[in-house]
Formats: C-alpha cells, structure tokens, sequence
C-alpha cells in the first residue's frame, strides 16, 4: 500500500476519497464490500493528511524565513515598506 500512498498527489486522494464516502454513504454494498471502502478510506486519509502536513511545514518554513529576513534587514531600513 506504502506503493499507492506516495504514487497519489492530494488532489488524487482527496477525490477518491469523496467518491468512497459517497458510496459508504448510499450503502447497499456488503458488509465485506463496505470494510474494504472503509480501509482503502483510511489510507486515502493518511494520504491527504501526509499532503496537508507537508504543506503545512513548507509554509511554516517560508513564514519564518521571510521574518527573519524582515527581522535581519529591518532595523536599517526605516524608510523602506
């Protein structure tokens, strides 16, 4: 499965994890056909929630980098915006 997770962009994931919500949802599947939408779900998750961190620490890298650079180059430049 490890295989499938790093093959998937977010986007990917993230609309075929709306499809396996919306079948679980409608129901009528068997309960065998239902644990599988369920577990393919949570990897779907995990998938999405590997993107989202990601994404999440290359801002928070980029955040901090432009206040240290505010910081470093701040007190120099009084007239600057």
């Amino acid at each position: 499965m490890a295989e499938t997770d790093t093959s998937l962009g977010y986007e990917q994931a993230r609309d075929e994890l709306i499809e396996v919500v919306r079948k679980l949802e409608a129901g009528g599947t068997s309960l065998e056909d239902s644990l599988a939408l369920w577990e393919r779900g949570e990897e779907l998750a995990k998938v999405c929630r590997h993107w989202l961190e990601g994404a999440r620490a290359r801002l928070d890298s980029a955040l901090a980098a432009r206040e240290a650079a505010e910081g470093s180059g701040g007190s120099g430049g009084a007239g600057q915006e």
